[in-house]
């Protein structure tokens, strides 16, 4: 079978395609990075093209989604994965309702499908590695995916990653007071704790580097090499995680129950009145599951940082800091699905109005958000 025929078609009429005309019109999320809508916001600016995150223009405009597989997707693997990264090329990028083609990154010749995709039999290797590391990533979440990114080398340009200035300065303020007592203990026997070392090891440890200046924090973990620079990342991420759960939280208590609310106009047979009323409750179940599955694994992370505080002993911490990169994996899978559900669910429904949706569109977003959740329930 030719790479042309093995190209999934997303078709004007299908569900798919109606979903990616409302990706148009929307910013990237947890789950979605949406570069048509970088390239309309920034490709203007002489580092979107100077610094950009993939140097073929055409995969450069792509749509990238984490995307929990279904029945009909796993048989592209060989091996089983619960989540894989979809790339959804348009036909055309004026018009998503002409449709694309997708593919998953890691599926049997997806490299073939990509160049195909991509009009590009040319040296490729810098796209293909990128493609790589963001599918290493439980979520899209751009401080992670920036992150990540640089730690590997690669210098993107900031307007890729929609964390703002403010953000950034927020998660700081969040950073340094969840470990202030971490940094005094780390520096308790110097004698040398200040302001001034408080803020340095905050600035390190955000920073892409594992570098002399978490020096005395490794010590305090009698931590090495490799594990040490893998579980400060894991880590970050879970501060990371922490501080946007701050946010997310009050609104996903208000869109579950919106979801509730939701006016569906338009005409329907008894079996669509039944999956919507069906998928309201599931979607509201599985949301809550989700929310309390990530609070217990959250819980681990402070039992553990507290143990290390309150009681000076690092074997807690440092354990869990060696199981951080496969908890980090399943924490962020789970908050990039429920981050999606609240920001594409507010964005499509401003507060303070009541949500409206004609039927299709309706099935299109429960189906969208089900498709995320790691769960699956039945009615």
């Amino acid at each position: 079978m030719s790479a042309r025929r093995k190209l999934k078609p997303v078709r004007s009429n299908d569900r798919v395609t109606r979903s990616l005309r409302a990706l148009e019109r929307t910013a990237s999320t947890s789950r979605v990075l949406n570069l048509l809508a970088i390239q309309a916001d920034s490709g203007h600016r002489p580092e979107h093209a100077q610094h950009p995150l993939f140097r073929n223009r055409i995969l450069n405009n792509a749509l990238i989604i984490k995307h929990r597989l279904r029945s009909d997707d796993i048989f592209l693997f060989d091996e089983a994965r619960p989540t894989a990264t979809k790339i959804i090329i348009p036909f055309d990028r004026s018009d998503l309702g002409l449709g694309g083609q997708s593919f998953f990154v890691g599926q049997r010749g997806w490299v073939e499908l990509l160049r195909e995709a991509c009009n590009d039999h040319t040296d490729m290797t810098r796209d293909l590695a990128t493609l790589r590391m963001i599918d290493m990533l439980p979520s899209l979440d751009p401080f992670l995916l920036r992150e990540h990114l640089r730690r590997h080398g690669m210098n993107i340009a900031a307007c890729y990653f929609a964390l703002s200035p403010s953000d950034l300065e927020q998660m700081q303020g969040f950073v340094s007071f969840e470990i202030s007592r971490l940094i005094e203990l780390a520096y308790r026997d110097t004698g040398r704790f200040s302001g001034a070392h408080a803020a340095r090891l905050v600035q390190a440890l955000l920073s892409t580097d594992v570098d002399e200046r978490l020096e005395p924090l490794r010590e305090t973990l009698v931590m090495q090499g490799e594990s040490f620079k893998e579980g400060v990342f894991s880590w970050k991420g879970f501060l990371y995680y922490k501080w946007m759960l701050t946010r997310l939280w009050p609104q996903l208590s208000v869109v579950t129950g919106e979801i509730g609310q939701l006016v569906i106009a338009g005409a329907r047979d008894t079996e669509t009145a039944r999956y919507l009323d069906e998928a309201r409750k599931r979607l509201q179940a599985g949301v809550l599951i989700e929310r309390n599955a990530v609070q217990r694994t959250i819980k681990i992370y402070d039992d553990a940082f507290e143990d290390l505080i309150e009681n000076g002993k690092p074997q807690a911490f440092r354990e869990f800091l060696l199981r951080a990169p496969d908890m980090f994996l399943s924490l962020g899978e789970k908050v990039g699905v429920i981050s999606h559900i609240a920001s594409y669910w507010r964005y499509r429904f401003p507060e303070g109005r009541i949500p409206t949706a004609h039927v299709d569109e309706a099935i299109d977003i429960f189906q969208d958000f089900e498709g995320g959740l790691s769960v699956n329930l039945t009615s």
